[in-house]
């Protein structure tokens, strides 16, 4: 999948966990679909959001397990719900999506940063989530 495809993919996927976090983690699938459904993307481009999004939903609390020991003086609810959810899906992408490099999984997570959040936000996501590949690197994913 191309690149470009790539980066909606994960654009659905971070609206997906976005929503489901601001609407109290109800069904994912149903909130995968609405905001799919007003966004015309290509098939390969909803399948692997989906399944990005899923994975993300299913290996919540691991993810924030680590962003809690990456992101130093900074409690999890106080992060920006875009930056806490991009972290999600990062390190989901980094543990469970082989396929993708990590230096990829990390510039994309800097760019969508930029895109959604701040310019202060893709420092900070680059921080933690280069933090937290260095940690991964070192143990068996």
């Amino acid at each position: 999948m191309a690149t470009t495809k790539r980066r909606k993919a994960r654009e659905l996927a971070l609206q997906t966990l976005y929503a489901l976090e601001m609407r109290g983690l109800e069904d994912a699938s149903a909130i995968f679909d609405s905001i799919a459904e007003a966004r015309p993307v290509a098939d390969d481009v909803r399948a692997y959001a989906r399944e990005l999004a899923a994975k993300a939903v299913a290996t919540r609390d691991d993810a924030d397990a680590l962003i809690r020991r990456h992101a130093a003086n900074w409690e999890l609810k106080r992060l920006a719900a875009i930056d806490r959810n991009l972290l999600r899906m990062a390190i989901t992408e980094l543990r469970h999506f082989p396929d993708t490099p990590p230096k990829v999984v990390i510039d994309e997570a800097v760019e969508i940063a930029k895109i959604f959040s701040t310019e202060e936000s893709s420092r900070f996501v680059n921080g933690v989530i280069d933090s937290i590949y260095k940690e991964l690197g070192t143990i068996q994913v």
